[in-house]
C-alpha cells in the first residue's frame, strides 16, 4: 500500500505539472472502486482550473475552486499517472481527467482505492474527520505525541500505525522510524517517557522526509506519476532485512509477526 511518502511524492509531482491547468474533459470507465465513482465527473469539472492539491495522511484533495474538491485514495495498488493525450487506456485504467497537455489517469488493479466528491469543509468529511496527528505538520511534536499515546496499552508499533493517532505511517516506515529512535516495536506505547517520545517524533519526521527525498519505496506496484520507481527501499535499515546485519551495530535483524504484520527490528539497538 502506498504510505505517506509515496502519496506526498505523488502530490508534489502532480502539483508541479497540473496546478493552474484547466480541465478539458474526463472519462470514467468503471462503476466503482472501493466506493461508487462520480459519474458526473466531466460536467462538474469541465472548464475548471486546478487551484491546488493538498494531502491529509494518505488522502489527496484536488481543489478545483467553487467548492469543487475531489478526494483521492490510492488503496492497495492504485496509481495516479501523467500520460500524454491519446495514450490508450489499459485494463485497470479506470478514470482519466484531461488537462490538455496531460491526462491524469487513475489506475488500480485491486480497486481498493477511492475517488469521491467532497461537499462542505474537507476536515468534516467522514473519511478525514477521524484522522490523527499529521507527522509532517507543525502540530506534530513531543507534547502532542505524548498526549495521543497516554494510557495506550498496545505496543508502540501498531499505535503509531493507527490513523486515529498518527496518520500515514504504514508498516515500512513504522519499522524504520522505531529503529532510528532505538525503540523496540513491542514496547508499551503508554510507557514511553518524554525523552523517548521526543526521539520517536524526530525519527518519524526524519524517516518520512528521507523517504520523500528518495521518491518513496517501490516494493511491488508503486511508481511516481512519470513512471519513475522509488529508491528508498535501497536505504531500508531493517524492513525486509531479516538476518542481515544492523547498519548501526551489526547484529542480525530479527523478524516476527505483530498483529498479522511483518515486523523487523534490531534486538540490540532497540530496547
Amino acid at each position: 500500500m502506498p504510505e505517506l511518502p509515496e502519496v506526498e511524492v505523488t502530490r508534489r509531482a502532480l502539483a508541479d505539472a497540473l496546478v493552474g491547468c484547466a480541465v478539458e474533459g474526463a472519462q470514467v470507465r468503471t462503476a466503482a472502486l472501493r466506493y461508487p465513482l462520480p459519474r458526473d465527473l466531466a460536467p462538474r469539472l469541465r472548464g475548471a482550473h486546478l487551484a491546488g492539491i493538498a494531502r491529509r495522511g494518505k488522502y489527496l484533495l484536488f481543489d478545483f475552486g467553487d467548492d469543487r474538491r475531489l478526494l483521492a485514495h490510492l488503496g492497495m495498488s492504485g496509481r495516479l499517472r501523467l500520460v500524454p493525450p491519446g495514450t490508450p487506456p489499459q485494463k485497470h485504467d479506470h478514470v482519466d481527467i484531461d488537462f490538455g497537455p496531460w491526462r491524469l489517469r487513475y489506475t488500480d488493479p485491486r480497486r481498493f482505492g477511492a475517488l469521491l466528491w467532497v461537499d462542505g469543509p474537507p476536515e468534516a468529511h467522514p473519511l478525514l474527520a477521524p484522522l490523527g496527528l499529521e507527522p509532517l505538520g507543525t502540530g506534530f511534536d513531543a507534547v502532542a505525541m505524548g498526549l495521543t499515546l497516554r494510557g495506550r496499552r498496545s505496543a508502540i508499533k501498531p499505535a503509531i500505525m493507527d490513523a486515529r493517532r498518527v496518520v500515514g505511517i504504514g508498516n515500512i516506515y513504522a519499522c524504520e522510524a522505531l529503529h532510528r529512535a532505538g525503540i523496540a516495536p513491542s514496547w508499551p506505547a503508554g510507557e514511553l517517557d518524554a525523552a523517548r517520545i521526543a526521539a520517536l517524533v524526530d525519527a518519524i519526521r526524519a524517516t518520512l522526509n528521507e523517504a520523500i527525498a528518495a521518491g518513496g519505496s517501490t516494493l511491488r506496484d508503486y511508481a511516481q506519476p512519470d513512471g519513475t520507481l522509488g529508491r528508498f527501499a535501497l536505504r531500508h535499515r531493517v524492513y525486509d532485512r531479516a538476518g542481515a546485519p544492523c547498519p548501526v551495530c551489526g547484529t542480525a535483524i530479527a523478524h516476527f509477526r505483530q498483529l498479522g504484520r511483518s515486523t523487523y527490528y534490531c534486538p540490540r539497538c532497540q530496547r
